[in-house]
């Protein structure tokens, strides 16, 4: 019977997790085809869509907490069997999402070239970045849109659902790029313009097949019964994992200020492990959501003991799966760099970071299943919030500074010793997990 029982969680884990995997690794592998195609348009435009993407950045982390949060909130009500609260948390998190996107379009319509001002002087790049970013800010209400209703479609265990929506709109944004960047089929080429063009264009396709799914699929519920909503269980969730992901964004810049700081060569040899690191964290983010998602509908029902266990084996499956994909990278690392034509020193400092890469890549990938799903099922963040600003900033942060700056490292030690504070981020977060303070049901 345990072991049936262990089966049927493993299938839902793979339900979940391999779609959104699938989903993650294809946005990955299209996000590097639209790079090079940008990259034929010269240095100022590759930087000037660069600095845009900045800017969408953080509406994409402040939406991404709000998600995370939606997230929380329908996995526990479906637990709890409680079909208007399910729909109550939907609605709620989508009218935020959908407050933060008019904040954030209204800002990149009516002053784009004064905010891309914010991160570069150059009159040239702030003319073509701004008008990237008119562009691109008609994105933000359809990605809000999206964010929600694949939440709320992965937490239906209909993960395939967003993973079929973005692959619809990977393929619109590869095929829109070629032929508005370029002028293909008659069309003028566009170049940065027909780039916008295409992101915009390919959000909106991704928004309308989330959506016509969503209606086909959602659950029938009666309406939310009346009542004040609680405003302290819920802000107690959201605000920590904005502070937190807000941290998170500004360590990775001042991570890239320091590999900066090492020169040309080392900002290039890390660039270059940029595709494979995504691609792996992709390969098993998908254990992450499903983490959040079935561990949650555990607490929801209130079996706290069998949300225990199924959170040790998601821990186990990470292991795993980040041990075997360590040996994958140790060994196709010296005939990736060879894709590149660069300088032989800029392939050997490659090589050099992606095998420190492999060697804490199992601590990221248990990181990302216990941080951004386990502990934060049972909604209480403020842990995840801690445990992250203590990784970061009180470790992280400074080793890069004393091994860069003060001792002068080369990159591959200075990103080994850096990447130490994931070591320190899962032995706290083990810690945390055994005492079991993080198992809550929340309020309805």
């Amino acid at each position: 019977m345990i072991k049936s029982k262990e089966q049927s969680f493993f299938h839902s884990v793979c339900a979940l997790a391999i779609p959104v995997a699938l989903q993650s690794m294809l946005q990955a592998s299209f996000g590097v085809v639209d790079q090079v195609m940008i990259g034929q348009l010269g240095g100022v435009e590759v930087a000037a869509v660069g600095l845009a993407g900045k800017f969408t950045g953080i509406f994409n982390v402040v939406v991404s907490a709000v998600g995370a949060v939606t997230g929380i909130m329908i996995s526990q009500y479906m637990g709890q069997k409680s079909t208007a609260e399910t729909r109550r948390s939907m609605i709620l998190n989508l009218r935020v999402c959908l407050i933060l996107a008019a904040l954030f379009t209204m800002a990149g319509v009516a002053a784009p070239k004064q905010i891309m001002g914010l991160y570069i002087d150059d009159i040239g790049t702030v003319k073509v970045a701004g008008r990237y970013l008119f562009i691109v800010s008609g994105t933000f209400f359809p990605a809000a849109g999206i964010t929600i209703l694949s939440t709320h479609l992965r937490c239906m265990e209909k993960a395939s659902l967003p993973l079929y929506a973005g692959i619809a709109s990977a393929a619109a944004n590869t095929g829109l790029n070629w032929i508005l960047i370029f002028g293909r089929f008659g069309m003028p080429a566009l170049g940065v313009t027909g780039a916008a063009l295409a992101t915009l264009i390919s959000q909106l396709v991704y928004f309308v097949i989330i959506l016509v799914m969503y209606l086909k699929y959602r659950e029938r519920a009666e309406n939310a019964t009346a009542g004040s909503f609680a405003w302290g269980q819920y802000l107690s969730m959201l605000l920590p994992l904005l502070v937190s992901e807000f941290m998170w964004v500004l360590g990775e810049n001042v991570y890239a200020g320091i590999y900066g700081h090492l020169g040309i060569d080392a900002s290039a040899a890390m660039t270059l492990t940029n595709p494979v690191q995504s691609l792996a964290i992709g390969a098993l983010c998908g254990l992450s959501q499903a983490a959040a998602i079935l561990i949650g509908k555990r607490l929801g029902d209130g079996d706290m003991e069998m949300a225990y266990r199924e959170a040790k084996m998601l821990l186990l499956y990470g292991l795993v799966g980040s041990l075997l994909l360590s040996v994958v990278i140790f060994f196709i690392s010296p005939w990736y760099v060879c894709i590149f034509m660069v300088e032989a020193g800029i392939r050997k400092m490659t090589i050099q970071i992606l095998t420190a890469y492999a060697a804490v890549m199992p601590f990221k990938v248990l990181n990302m299943i216990i941080g951004s799903g386990i502990l934060r099922s049972g909604g209480k963040t403020t842990y995840v919030m801690s445990i992250d600003l203590m990784g970061t900033w009180l470790f992280g942060v400074p080793l890069g500074l004393l091994t860069a700056i003060v001792l002068h490292w080369p990159i591959p030690m200075v990103y080994l010793t850096l990447s130490l504070e994931e070591c320190i981020r899962f032995a706290v977060s083990l810690v945390v997990f055994k005492r079991r303070g993080w198992m809550n049901q929340l309020k309805a």
